[in-house]
């Protein structure tokens, strides 16, 4: 996210995202992801999100995303959609019901974390929704001016408390939030 609120520039650009990570920021988003078994996706962010990590779990063994790339594909995934019936990607299931009652069946099941991967809009929906149990923002040290946000179509005050802020040498700070319910 850039420090003025945006996951994504207006055409989905995230070339002003700090991609080159300290060794500190990979510990910790291997150690956060570690216990997740379902990672949750909005249906127009699937397509780029399995492709970008299978693109480097075959074919660049040496990236130092490896293995997290095998987490994000190896994990169980479930899209969020309304126009697909059939999944397209490995280890992915469709959810196709009303948001909060999949959600919350999700929820119900016997497993770890669950952890959203997005985008934008759906994002905004589950956040509008009161489904978020946990906020996990890294900020980069960037203003872009306008594009995608996630608490765009929010329609009340989304009340936070800061569970702690980490700093990394990149200029990346994660802030880990809990909404006040």
């Amino acid at each position: 996210m850039s420090i003025d609120g945006y996951i994504a520039g207006s055409n989905g650009e995230m070339d002003w995202m700090v991609w080159i990570w300290d060794e500190k920021l990979k510990k910790y988003i291997f150690k956060l992801t570690e216990p997740v078994d379902t990672i949750i996706l909005g249906r127009k962010m699937t397509d780029g999100f399995v492709s970008y990590w299978s693109h480097i779990m075959m074919t660049k063994p040496d990236d130092p995303f490896y293995e997290f790339s095998k987490k994000m594909i190896e994990t169980p995934k479930v899209v969020f959609t309304k126009t697909l019936k059939k999944s397209q990607w490995i280890n992915t299931a469709l959810a196709t019901g009303d948001l909060s009652d999949e959600i919350m069946r999700l929820k119900r099941e016997k497993g770890r974390d669950i952890i959203v991967y997005g985008g934008a809009t759906f994002d905004s929906s589950l956040i509008k929704a009161g489904l978020i149990d946990e906020f996990h923002l890294f900020i980069n040290p960037a203003a872009v001016g306008s594009g995608m946000a996630i608490f765009k179509d929010i329609n009340e005050v989304q009340k936070l408390t800061l569970v702690k802020s980490t700093p990394f040498d990149c200029g990346i700070v994660e802030l880990h939030y809990q909404p006040k319910r």
